[in-house]
Parts: C-alpha cells; structure tokens; sequence
C-alpha cells in the first residue's frame, strides 16, 4: 500500500514536511550552499556536495554511494544542470533505501497476516521505546485490531509503569509481572494471553541494555524460543526503536543491536525535534533493514507509517 492510501491524505502529508522542518532546512541550504554559483555539475559541485551530505548527517559510506551514482548519471546524461540536481538527487537516494517487501508494513491494518502478530520491540533506555509501543497500540487499536501488550522489560520500574499507563490510556490489555521477573516468562503469557483473546497483535516491551551485548543476545533467544512454543516462527517482527536526534550515534547503537540479535525493522523517532533527521537514510541504507516507522512530534498521530518515496519528497519541498 502506497503512502497515502486508505490511510494517509494531506493532513499527514503536511505532519510529515512539519515534523521534518529542521532537517529540510537544514539539509536543503547545505546542498544550496554546494552549487551555488554553479551552472552545470562538475567535480567541484560533487565535492561540494559530498561534503554537504556528510555534515547533514548522511553518512560517509552513505554519502559515498549517493554521490558515485550522480556522478554516474551525470557521466551518463552528459549535460546535467545544478537545477536538474535536486530531482536526481531525490531519485538516487530513494533508489539506495531497502524496500519494504511484506504486505503489513505499510498500513497498520494486519488484514491477512498470521494471528496473533507477535512484534519484538527492542532498543536502548531514553529512545523513546516505550512512549513508541504506546503510540503503536493506539494505532493499531484504532485501524480496528485486538492489542495485547506484554511488559517484559523487567528491569527498569518506570518501563512497567509507563506502558502501564498506555494500556489504561489506550484501553488495551496488559500483561506484566513483578519487578525482576523472568522477561521471557512474561513474553510467554503475553503471547498466550494474546492467543486465548484472539487478539490480532501482541506487542512486547524488552530490556534496554546494551552493555552486555551477550546477555542481552541471550535474553532475547530465550524470549524469541518461549514465543515460538506458542506462535510457531515467532516473533513476527523484531522493532528496534532509534532516537533520530542522537545522529551517527543511533547508526552506531543499531549497529551493536543488529550484532546482538536479528533485527528485522527499525522504527526512528524524534525527528521533529532534530536537524539530524539524514541519518535515517545511513541507518537505512548501511543496515539494509527497512525502516518501518518514524516520530515527528508528541502525539499519537504523529507516529508514522514510513514511506521512502513521501520522506525523500519531504526532505527537498520548498513549500
């Protein structure tokens, strides 16, 4: 499902440029600065522009690619002006970002998808993981599915407490277990409680540590086997959660998270308050994990189903 659908219309589309005002802004008069007072692109306008992109928060390895393909259709079209370079851009940046290839990810109606939809929401304290699952509850409440949230991050009170506060806020079930509880045995009722209310979606809070890249691996295996005990090829989808505004420092955590376990979407948030929002392209990109869903602002609505081709055309609209 496109962008809009069923689902979308202008109103998002205007959340969407809002929330992402501070990186537009900040990416469109970095990539301004590297033409001006050019009329074609040449070596200079493409150094320029490497450089740009980096300080945008891009990526080196990111950038390098992006750049290497302009410079190849430069080459390949022979004559390219710097007004030509913006919608080339656009084309060759949507080009390098992974597509999302299952049929849910785009909307949050499950419609056909195997019940109950196990989602495995992982990533560090402060990013914004439990306010994200939710946010996710609402949503997938209010596109008419059965929610069950599981509290399994065992370790931290205020973890329990806020979502907690969510399920109350939201009116979707909780299952939770005293602080210090086996997070497995909690994953493992959740999943259960989910199958016996014929729920649609189970989503499960998890441990925010990454200081222990091994015992973090293995809690999570133990979590993911008692989860297949009763939905066989659980989970359906491990969710880590990044915080946009931290720049290459989110690029890094995901990448110590994909080490530690297999991460198979990613879901970025804060981006309304950040002019680092060009790092979702490098965690994207270099990950080759699609990224399933972004925050720009406080409100439920403004958790967003991610769309490359509607973010790109966000990033370079004037308007």
């Amino acid at each position: 499902m496109g962008f809009f659908g069923n689902l979308f219309g202008k109103k998002e589309k205007e959340t969407l440029d809002q929330g992402l005002e501070k990186t537009k802004d900040n990416f469109l008069s970095k990539i301004t600065k590297a033409v001006a007072g050019k009329t074609t692109v040449d070596d200079e306008v493409l150094d320029n522009l490497e450089d740009a992109l980096i300080t945008a928060d891009v990526g080196v390895d990111t950038t390098l690619e992006i750049v290497d393909r302009v410079q190849k259709r430069v080459a390949k079209d022979k004559y390219v002006t710097t007004s030509d370079l913006n919608r080339l851009l656009q084309e060759e940046i949507e080009e390098i970002l992974p597509d999302v290839t299952e049929a849910n990810f785009g909307t949050f109606d499950l419609g056909a998808v195997k019940k109950p939809y196990v989602l495995l929401v992982v990533g560090v304290n402060g990013v914004g993981k439990t306010t994200t699952i939710g946010k996710l509850a609402a949503r997938y409440k209010a596109a008419g599915n059965k929610v069950v949230l599981g509290a399994a991050d065992t370790f931290r009170a205020a973890a329990v407490d806020q979502l907690t506060i969510w399920s109350e806020r939201v009116g979707v079930p909780i299952v939770k277990q005293p602080m210090g509880s086996d997070p497995a045995s909690v994953a493992f009722d959740t999943v259960q409680s989910a199958v016996a209310k014929n729920a649609d979606i189970a989503i499960i809070d998890t441990a925010g540590r990454l200081h222990n890249k091994v015992h973090l691996m293995d809690e999570l295996n133990k979590i993911k086997r008692v989860i297949e005990k009763v939905v066989p090829d659980g989970p359906s989808d491990v969710l880590l959660v990044l915080d946009g505004s931290t720049g290459q420092n989110a690029l890094e955590q995901a990448k110590q998270f994909t080490e530690a376990t297999d991460v198979s979407s990613l879901a970025i948030t804060k981006l309304d308050g950040t002019a680092k929002g060009g790092v979702v392209l490098a965690i994207a990109h270099q990950l080759n994990i699609p990224v399933r869903y972004i925050g720009v602002g406080e409100r439920v609505e403004d958790l967003m189903i991610f769309n490359k081709h509607e973010f790109v055309d966000s990033l370079f609209s004037l308007k």
